[in-house]
């Protein structure tokens, strides 16, 4: 089954872009377009697209309401990758606290947007780890957030688990965690939904947040 996709940009030329590239690969089909955020739960709830590619800054409702729109009242969510021009944009680090599982910049080149369609819809890996890590060191609380420490101390993750959270904080997939720790990548894969599971999370973007929300991680 191709993954699916719905665009949501502002501007008809970048949504016009990305679904040339996007409709080029066969396992990839763009479903639906909207020009604002305000349609994107409707849209959603219709054509139940895997990965909504959605522009971070936008008239009506930008992407970070978006988001938290989407995942407040839709049911089993798609996962979210926002857009945008700037990579060092703290709009993107708040999206991606909101929830979104990566982010796109609009400068991309086509094998680069494909690539993070595909990871987003995986799921298994981190998009761009260390944009993620700058983000969190400029925008994130540097000493640790309280509400988030204190979110991970009730965790209780085990030795292993937290060894398993540090290598997803770097992006490295399952198969390459289980080539490090000398395991399974069927072990790996149950450390990782342990991780996500005691911490709240709803996939590995928003484990790695938190790890450096909490301090869990420094993220310089």
């Amino acid at each position: 089954m191709p993954v699916t996709v719905l665009l949501v940009d502002d501007e008809p030329l970048v949504r016009a872009g990305l679904r040339a590239v996007l409709e080029a690969q066969s396992d990839i089909e763009v479903v639906g377009e909207a020009a604002d955020g305000a349609a994107v739960i409707p849209l959603v709830r219709r054509l139940r697209p895997d990965v909504v590619a959605m522009d971070v800054r936008m008239p009506l409702m930008d992407g970070i309401e978006a988001t938290r729109a989407v995942l407040r009242t839709v049911d089993g969510p798609p996962k979210i990758l926002v857009i945008t021009t700037f990579e060092n944009d703290e709009y993107v680090y708040e999206a991606l606290r909101a929830g979104a599982d990566g982010f796109l910049l609009k400068r991309a080149r086509p094998a680069e947007i494909v690539h993070a369609v595909r990871l987003v819809a995986e799921g298994e890996s981190l998009l761009f780890p260390a944009s993620v890590r700058q983000l969190a060191a400029e925008y994130g609380d540097g000493d640790g957030n309280p509400a988030a420490r204190a979110a991970l101390e009730r965790a209780a993750l085990t030795e292993r688990e937290e060894e398993v959270l540090r290598l997803m904080t770097r992006g490295l997939s399952n198969a390459e965690i289980a080539a490090r720790l000398v395991v399974g990548t069927e072990t790996v894969k149950s450390h990782v939904s342990a991780v996500l599971s005691k911490l709240g999370a709803r996939d590995r973007t928003q484990a790695v947040i938190a790890a450096y929300e909490s301090g869990f991680v420094a993220p310089g």
